[in-house]
């Protein structure tokens, strides 16, 4: 009796880690790094990457990511995701075969415009609270920021196309809420309805910061909310990137 129930608990371990690698390509306790590469002219599309280095294979990878910003959905065919299978050379080959991928869709949205980090919780930075994060209108010179509004994340238990619970035993997938505040009241960007197989099986969310077009506030152009998506990795969460447009109005 013993025996089959470990048979059957290594099983399920085996089966949930096999569909957890096909579901993330880079799904082993490891930590992406988020680079902002641009928006169009217009403001409309941004485009952004995540890449690092697998905890468990080494492996390098980088995914870049392409946002309607008017439409709050993927564009241009992206993700373009790249994973090397062997520890060298490293980041510096994988991010140029992203880029590559990129090159086309990135030219035929023309993102060209800078992005300007707005607000952000840093890493390193101590920060108390990684639901929650204020930004403003850039003052001039030494003048603070204008406009105040601040941006609150909430979880809560969701569901999923991924079989989470019963087939991979873990609790059930979390999702997220994301509300603006600001003079003019409350209003909610974005709120799950049921975690996409994408995310994998998610632990929790935070807010990493907010990027958008350089003079963004005058041009009246919509900034975008990066969120940190963490899900069950190999040898524990796993960090990738969202990004949420924060629109002022419905």
């Amino acid at each position: 009796m013993r025996r089959n129930v470990v048979q059957a608990a290594s099983a399920r371990l085996v089966a949930s880690l096999g569909v957890l690698a096909l579901a993330s390509p880079a799904l082993s306790g490891d930590a992406a790094n988020f680079l902002p590469l641009g928006f169009s002219a217009d403001g409309r599309y941004f485009a952004y990457e995540e890449f690092g280095v697998q905890d468990g294979s080494g492996f390098p990878f980088s995914n870049v990511f392409i946002l309607d910003v008017a439409e709050d959905k993927w564009s241009g065919g992206s993700p373009f995701r790249v994973r090397i299978e062997e520890e060298q050379p490293g980041l510096v080959q994988v991010r140029e075969q992203s880029h590559e991928k990129a090159a086309q869709a990135l030219a035929d949205l023309a993102i060209t415009e800078p992005p300007v980090i707005v607000a952000l919780n840093g890493d390193a930075e101590p920060v108390e609270d990684r639901r929650a994060l204020s930004f403003g209108a850039p003052g001039f010179g030494l003048e603070p920021p204008t406009d105040i509004s601040t941006l609150t994340l909430s979880t809560f238990p969701s569901t999923s196309t991924l079989p989470c619970v019963e087939s991979y035993g873990f609790e059930a997938p979390v999702g997220f809420a994301l509300e603006l505040k600001t003079a003019d009241g409350v209003r909610e960007l974005h709120r799950d309805e049921t975690v996409p197989a994408s995310r994998s099986c998610t632990v929790d969310y935070r807010l990493h910061g907010v990027v958008a077009p350089v003079n963004w506030a005058w041009r009246n152009f919509t900034p975008v909310a990066i969120v940190s998506v963490y899900s069950h990795g190999f040898e524990g969460p796993d960090r990738r990137f969202i990004a949420v447009p924060v629109t002022a109005s419905p």
